[in-house]
C-alpha cells in the first residue's frame, strides 16, 4: 500500500541542530569567560556534548522532566551547585546565543517543495512543543506541516512505538502508510521500522559504517533522494537499501 504522509523529525534532520548547539555554546562560553576552565573551545564543546546526551538519555528513559535535563545539563558541565533559577538563567543565556545560528539544512525547502501536494506532513520530535512549534515558526515551515508531536507532551519517546503510533493516530493512518524521516540510526531509523513505519534515516555526513545501519528502511545521504524513496517503498519482500 502507498505511502500517503512523510512524517519528520526536527533536530538534524530539518534543523542543522548540531552548528547551532556548538556555535552557540562557543559563543556563549566566551562571553562568560569560560573558555579556558574547559582547557579551550574544543574540549568545552566536547564536554557539553557528552552531558547533553547524558542527560537528554535520563529525560528520554522518564528520569526527569524537559526542564529538569535542562537544568542538570548546566549543573553537571560547570560542576557546582545551582538554584533552578540560576540553572535557567544561565542556560538562558546561551539559548539566547543558540538561537542567532540557527539554520534550516539547504536541501529542506527543495524537498518539501517536491513533495508538496503529494504527500501529507506531520512532526514527531522527542523535544517538547514550546520548543519546536517556536523553532518551526522562526524558521518559517511551521505551515508546512498539520500535525506537531513532542515527546514532553506525549510522556514517551522515541524509539518507543507507541510515540510513532500517537502521530500516525493523530493523522488518522495506519503505520504502514507513513514514512518516517529522521537522523539517528537507533532512536528514528531502527524505532519507525520497528514500529511499522517506512523508515528512511538520513545520514548526512556518512558518519556510521555499514554495519551500523538499522535492518528495515532506507538510508540516504540527502534530501533530494527521499521523492524517490518514497515512490518506490520496498519493505515488502524486496531488499532494504540500508547498508
Amino acid at each position: 500500500m502507498s505511502i500517503r504522509a512523510v512524517v519528520w523529525d526536527v533536530d538534524d534532520t530539518l534543523f542543522d541542530y548540531s552548528t547551532a548547539d556548538r556555535e552557540g555554546m562557543r559563543a556563549h562560553l566566551a562571553a562568560e569567560g569560560l573558555l579556558e576552565d574547559f582547557g579551550g573551545a574544543r574540549a568545552a564543546l566536547v564536554r557539553w556534548r557528552e552531558v547533553t546526551d547524558a542527560q537528554w538519555a535520563r529525560f528520554s528513559a522518564g528520569g526527569t522532566t524537559f526542564r529538569g535535563q535542562r537544568r542538570d545539563r548546566v549543573r553537571v558541565f560547570l560542576g557546582r551547585e545551582m538554584t533552578d533559577a540560576e540553572a535557567d538563567d544561565w542556560f538562558e543565556r546561551y539559548v539566547a546565543h543558540y538561537e542567532t545560528a540557527w539554520a534550516l539544512f539547504p536541501d529542506v525547502v527543495p524537498a518539501l517543495d517536491v513533495l508538496a501536494g503529494r504527500y501529507r506532513h506531520g512532526v514527531l520530535s522527542n523535544s517538547s512543543l514550546i520548543v519546536q512549534d517556536r523553532k518551526l515558526r522562526t524558521l518559517g515551515v511551521h505551515d508546512r506541516f498539520e500535525t506537531i508531536l513532542c515527546a514532553a507532551e506525549l510522556g514517551v519517546s522515541k524509539p518507543e512505538a507507541a510515540a510513532f503510533y500517537a502521530v500516525c493516530e493523530a493523522m488518522s493512518l495506519p503505520a504502514h502508510q507513513v514514512a518516517y524521516v529522521g537522523d539517528h540510526p537507533d532512536i528514528d531509523g531502527r524505532g519507525a521500522a520497528e514500529a511499522g513505519l517506512l523508515s528512511v534515516w538520513i545520514d548526512r555526513d556518512g558518519a556510521c559504517a555499514a554495519g551500523d545501519a538499522p535492518p528495515g528502511g532506507h538510508r540516504i545521504r540527502s534530501l533530494a533522494e527521499l521523492p524517490d524513496v518514497l515512490g518506490s517503498d520496498t519493505r515488502f519482500g524486496a531488499p532494504d537499501t540500508f547498508g
